[in-house]
Parts: structure tokens; C-alpha cells; sequence
């Protein structure tokens, strides 16, 4: 979010929280792209924050309980408050538990599990859900339309375009089940609780390989019955959505164009195909 839109949704957040009988003198954003993460003291409590209609809160607040439930490892609502999306000066504000990190480090081993753990409970919960095409789809509206994405060279608009398309068709008819959408480092979190895995509007049905596929590679390593051909090409086809996200004039990830050449970088270079931590290491 630009800074006043940031000062903005702070204070429809601490406002919220206000309102409910928590008491939020301040916020810190932890995260800051096109929603923003915040949390909120002495209250401790963590919200999220979007612009209305840019956001997909009530699906997220459904599914949280739903896997709770069911014993998912993921992030719990406040349980102070009511478990609801709150709108509020343009915003759309849900409120979570805080977790103070825990270290070490969550080894692959026990990232991988934590990822297992969290598929066998989206197999049990029977919820409404887009496919992972969708994201393709989307991808492919940023490469075709010029208007949403001016800086793309014309040539790598044909070559994502095309890119985007053939993998699609190579990954469409396969298994599916609930998947998390962007299970990466940045969206699981190492808690005195064990791991907790954040951010689930981006939930979608589709291949466990996709999921994978935004995980580093040790992680892989250790997730039990993983059809290597199918992860080789949902890294290729990760790497080509991600990077049309970074093209799109609205985005607002932090170092995004940047990232955007070393993305299309990575695939003009060809395979093996290299892991989205890879790449940030790569241009961090």
C-alpha cells in the first residue's frame, strides 16, 4: 500500500479493534504489499488489512474455521472477538492471534510435515473454492492486456503468453485437492505452538505439486510421494505467474520489478527450474 493509504488502514484497524473492546493505542506493519499485516498493542492482537473488494476475507475467515477444526496446522482468529471480516473506511479488517516467533528455525523435515499435515485437513473440509487455473488466467490477463502491464518488453509479453498457455494445458488434468496457493516461507509461521501456515485467501483446488512448488527444495525432499515430473513443471509454471504478478502495473511487492527480470530471467535460462527462495536470494 502507498504510505497514506498505510496510515489509513492502521487506523481503521486500531479503530476496529477499539470498538470490540481490545485496546490498540498503536500498530506495527510486519508486511507491507498490496494488503498489509499489522500488529496491534498492547492489545497483541494481528490484523490484516485490504482494500475493500480487493480481498477475499469472509472465504479466509470460513476456512480458518474450518481447519481448525479439523486440526490444521493454521494461524487461529482472535478468539476475543467475534470471527467475522469488520469493514471499515474503505477497509476490509480481520483480526488473528499474534504468535512471538520461535527459534529455531523450522527444519524441512518438520516443513514438510507441517505441509502434510495441513493437505490431509483441506482433504476433509468441503468448502467452495477456485482452481489453481484461475491464477493462470489472471496471470494471462496482466501478459495480454499492455494497459496492465506498460513495462513489458513486447517480446516477453509473446513469450510469457505462450509460456503460460502450454503450461497450463500440461498441469490442468491432474489430481486436485484443497491446496494453501502460496505456501511459501513468508506464509508459514515457527510458533511456540508448532508451525502455523498464514494468509489462506489464496487457497485454491489443484495439483499437491503446486503447492510444492513454492517451497524450497529441502522441503521437498522430505514430502512423501511427490511425482518430480509434475513438481519440475508447477516450479516452471510458479515462476511464470509470479512473474507476470511483478509486471502488473498495480503491484505493489516490495523490489518488484526486479524481481520481475530476475524472473523471466530464470526462464528464459531454462530448467532446472529454480525455487521462488532461490530466486530471492538471487536478488536480495
Amino acid at each position: 500500500m502507498e504510505p497514506n493509504d498505510v496510515t489509513r488502514a492502521i487506523a481503521a484497524a486500531t479503530s476496529i479493534a477499539a470498538s470490540l473492546g481490545l485496546r490498540a493505542d498503536d500498530g506495527t506493519v510486519l508486511h507491507n504489499s498490496n494488503k498489509l499485516a499489522v500488529r496491534l498493542t498492547p492489545c497483541d492482537a494481528f490484523a490484516r488489512v485490504a482494500p475493500v473488494g480487493q480481498e477475499v476475507a469472509e472465504f479466509e475467515v470460513e476456512l480458518a474455521q474450518r481447519l481448525a477444526e479439523v486440526g490444521s496446522p493454521v494461524a487461529s482468529l482472535d478468539p476475543r472477538v467475534e470471527p467475522r471480516v469488520h469493514v471499515r473506511d474503505g477497509f476490509a479488517v480481520t483480526l488473528w492471534t499474534y504468535y512471538e516467533p520461535a527459534t529455531p528455525d523450522l527444519s524441512p523435515s518438520e516443513y514438510a510435515d507441517a505441509m502434510g499435515r495441513l493437505h490431509a485437513g483441506m482433504r476433509k473440509v468441503d468448502l467452495p473454492s477456485p482452481r489453481f487455473t484461475d491464477r493462470i488466467a489472471e496471470a494471462q490477463e496482466i501478459i495480454r492486456t499492455p494497459d496492465l502491464s506498460p513495462s513489458l518488453p513486447d517480446a516477453e509479453r509473446v513469450f510469457l503468453s505462450t509460456r503460460l498457455e502450454s503450461l497450463r494445458q500440461a498441469v490442468e488434468d491432474r489430481d486436485e485437492q484443497l491446496l494453501h496457493g502460496e505456501p511459501h516461507p513468508g506464509n508459514l509461521l515457527s510458533t511456540r505452538e508448532g508451525p502455523l501456515f498464514i494468509d489462506l485467501e489464496t487457497c485454491c483446488r489443484g495439483p499437491v505439486e503446486f503447492d510444492l512448488a513454492h517451497v524450497p527444495e529441502a522441503v521437498c525432499e522430505h514430502y512423501p510421494n511427490v511425482d518430480e515430473d509434475l513438481l519440475s513443471t508447477c516450479r516452471e509454471l510458479v515462476l511464470a505467474i509470479v512473474s507476470a504478478w511483478r509486471w502488473d502495473i498495480g503491484d505493489q511487492f516490495p523490489n518488484g520489478r526486479r524481481f520481475g527480470d530476475e524472473l523471466l530471467r530464470a526462464l528464459h535460462d531454462g530448467p532446472p527450474w529454480p525455487t521462488l527462495d532461490a530466486i530471492v536470494e538471487r536478488v536480495l
